[in-house]
């Protein structure tokens, strides 16, 4: 076990206020994503204690829901001072399990430190609204409605964000009183775990108010198909997201899912900034982001400039080992997507693609593949229609604006986009007409914060994050008229 965060780690799940170190009889086996070796291994959950989790969650629910807003602050608080004092130990600790870049994983647990502070102050305004109705027969009338918590919550959560998109499920769960059970992806247990501890050391919540466990697929099932469960929040791929959708029945659900965002980058764009922001928006963490610039949009009049731009700087990029502190592009974070990607680089220069920069594993053992600009793409390409989450982008020039907006929504999804433009006309159609959740000015499709409304439409997904947002999602307006 590497010291820099041995002291928050756990191999146990977390059910009920307790640790188990014994589950179904099969292990998690946990992975340094660059380095190939063990960290650690965590059993997977039987049947049983999935059903302990869920039902002290329903017991747990009866307690929280009545807390007051203070109490309910007033304990994130507490996880949010604690969580500062262990910063470091966990982003050594995402670079090792996660392969993220130490510098962008200390950016992440910055991110997670903030998530916790909305949290905290979300929860002492969260709340209804007047209704107006002193008019015909409501004459006389006051109206008002008050949001109350809907119950125990299915969080699933994925590897590129171990704690923030857990926090981005957690923190509002806990912050509106809802319980919550959470199964982190198997490429990443360890960092919520360590998070469970954390709030198991504070013993600031109710004994079964937060259960964190590792799942094979029947008691995952378990965990979202159950009755009892009164939402299932889930940040992954497209695939898993449907289907589980389509096997919940009744229960509310919020799907953040994939993208292939593009970037459009109109003539009268600041082009180097475009070019730098572009670089980093593709490439960083490899590509393994769901807002990652996957396809570029350039008007015709400045695309050559542009492209000789964004040559330089995605070659000044370094791949390595995440810990060190000038890596922006550590490992993919399975050698079948190794594989994936280099297969799909393979099948557009095939089909006609050109590569520009990049196109080759560097290091197979270490799961690093070069950053690869791809031009002379088309639709049917893997690269330009699925999303490659990993270290791959297209460069495509368009002729008018209105090319560039018809090319992005000519796509099954719509997280987010990016638009650089000095045009406010530009900017205006762009949020009129773009077929995506949220649309960066100036900026590249993976900028977010926190406190913002986070989502997509078509195959992106469902309902949005922000811990706001999500409170909203979890709770119900519940009216009342006098």
């Amino acid at each position: 076990m590497n010291s820099s965060f041995d002291k928050i780690v756990s191999t146990s799940n977390y059910i009920n206020g307790k640790w188990h170190s014994k589950g179904n009889g099969k292990n998690l086996q946990v992975i340094d994503k660059y380095t190939q070796e063990e960290i650690a291994q965590v059993p997977f959950c039987s049947t049983d204690q999935m059903e302990e989790a869920i039902q002290s969650s329903v017991m747990a629910f009866k307690e929280l829901k009545n807390w007051s807003a203070g109490q309910r602050s007033e304990a994130l608080e507490k996880i949010r001072i604690a969580l500062v004092e262990n910063q470091e130990a966990f982003a050594q600790l995402i670079a090792a399990e996660a392969g993220k870049p130490i510098g962008y994983a200390r950016n992440e647990m910055a991110r997670c430190v903030d998530t916790l502070k909305t949290a905290v102050s979300e929860t002492l305004r969260f709340d209804g609204e007047m209704v107006p109705m002193d008019y015909n027969n409501g004459a006389g009338k006051v109206a008002f409605t008050r949001r109350f918590p809907i119950g125990p919550i299915a969080a699933i959560s994925p590897f590129n964000f171990p704690l923030n998109l857990a926090l981005h499920k957690i923190a509002p769960a806990i912050a509106c009183g809802c319980t919550i059970v959470l199964k982190p992806a198997p490429q990443t247990p360890l960092v919520a775990l360590a998070f469970a501890k954390l709030v198991d050391d504070l013993n600031c919540l109710p004994k079964g108010a937060l259960s964190v466990l590792v799942a094979d697929i029947p008691e995952a099932e378990k965990l979202v198909t159950d009755p009892r469960m009164a939402m299932l929040s889930f940040t992954g791929s497209p695939q898993i997201g449907w289907h589980l959708k389509n096997i919940i029945g009744k229960k509310k659900v919020a799907l953040e899912l994939g993208g292939n965002a593009s970037v459009i980058i109109d003539e009268s764009a600041d082009l180097p900034l475009a070019a730098k922001l572009t670089a980093i928006g593709a490439f960083l963490y490899a590509g393994q982001i769901c807002i990652s610039t996957q396809r570029i949009l350039v008007h015709q009049n400045v695309f050559n400039a542009f492209k000789v731009l964004l040559i330089k700087e995605v070659e000044a990029l370094k791949v390595g080992d995440p810990r060190d502190e000038k890596v922006m592009i550590g490992p993919i974070i399975q050698p079948v997507h190794v594989k994936r990607i280099s297969d799909w680089v393979s099948e557009a220069v095939a089909a006609g693609a050109e590569i520009l920069t990049g196109g080759k594993v560097i290091n197979e053992q270490n799961g690093l593949y070069a950053p690869t600009l791809l031009t002379n793409t088309k639709k049917g390409m893997k690269v330009c229609d699925l999303e490659a989450f990993g270290p791959i982008a297209t460069l495509e020039s368009f002729g008018t604006f209105q090319d560039a907006i018809d090319q992005t929504n000519d796509s099954t999804f719509g997280l987010q986009a990016g638009v650089f433009t000095n045009q406010f006309d530009q900017v205006k159609k762009a949020h009129q007409e773009l077929e995506v959740g949220g649309v960066m000015i100036n900026n590249i499709p993976g900028f977010r914060i926190d406190s913002m409304p986070y989502g997509g439409v078509k195959d992106s997904g469902l309902g949005r994050e922000g811990i706001k947002y999500t409170m909203e999602e979890m709770t119900e307006p519940r009216l009342l008229v006098y």
